[in-house]
């Protein structure tokens, strides 16, 4: 696995949070649990193990930036190093005890994502990947699926939940995709649905709408894996957009092709 003084300090932050949310998990009754929006949950838990993250890495790099899902924009002095971070991905899975959750952490420097962790505390699965150093899996190389036929494929997507727009469009979508590819999963984690591209679990993986802690690191994995990364009309946006698209050549081309169609 990659043995950077970066690298160490993202997984090891990582699994501090993780720590913490291991407790939290096994006592989700006593937790207090708040809505941002409607179907729209924040925990103790997400805030707790995000106060662990903002302590571990400001003090390992005082200087540089944050874009948090709970806190917000940070500023530091060192404008070319930003850290995003989700400290809970997959909060509703973790309310309702299911063990389908990461803490996700990524950096970026000058624009451009170089490094990322995603780690589930439940499983204890890890993933790392650094640019131009690869992408891991608990010590072992990840690299995306052999798959070249998208009717063979089994993709990742996701869905609005009911305080966001887009429920018609999504519904769209999954029907045009799902007559394209072998069969389609829905985890409710988006950090671990790109990690299982990555990882070669799945072939490829689509949502809209989502946040830049949410994908962040999970581009980095891809990419170090030899996926292929886009915004759903195949350009480079999806940091701003939050719309993303992931996959094997060939897979990655087919969903592309088809969601590039249904604006």
């Amino acid at each position: 696995m990659i043995r950077s003084p970066l690298m160490n300090v993202m997984t090891s932050t990582a699994m501090k949070a993780g720590k913490g949310l291991r407790q939290d998990f096994s006592q989700i009754a006593a937790l207090n649990i708040s809505k941002k929006g409607p179907g729209d949950f924040v925990s103790q838990a997400d805030k707790r193990a995000e106060a662990t993250i903002f302590r571990e890495l400001e003090r390992a790099r005082p200087d540089y930036c944050f874009v948090m899902e709970e806190s917000g924009v940070v500023e530091g002095t060192d404008k070319t190093h930003r850290w995003h971070i989700d400290p809970l991905d997959g909060t509703t899975n973790f309310l309702h005890g299911i063990p389908i959750f990461a803490v996700s952490i990524a950096l970026e420097r000058e624009g451009q994502i170089v490094a990322g962790v995603v780690y589930n505390p439940i499983t204890d699965d890890l993933y790392v990947a650094e640019k131009g150093a690869g992408a891991f899996h608990n010590n072992h190389r990840m690299r995306v699926s052999v798959c070249d036929d998208p009717r063979d494929a089994l993709v990742g997507f996701g869905l609005p939940h009911i305080g966001k727009s887009g429920a018609a469009l999504a519904i769209r979508e999954m029907g045009a995709v799902m007559g394209r590819v072998g069969g389609l999963r829905r985890m409710g984690a988006a950090a671990l649905d790109l990690a299982s591209v990555a990882n070669g679990q799945t072939d490829g993986f689509w949502e809209r709408g989502l946040s830049s802690w949410d994908i962040a690191a999970g581009i980095v994995l891809v990419r170090e894996a030899g996926g292929y990364v886009s915004d759903l009309k195949g350009g480079d946006s999806f940091l701003s957009t939050g719309n993303i698209v992931v996959g094997t050549e060939s897979v990655h081309k087919e969903l592309v092709s088809v969601l590039s169609k249904l604006d």
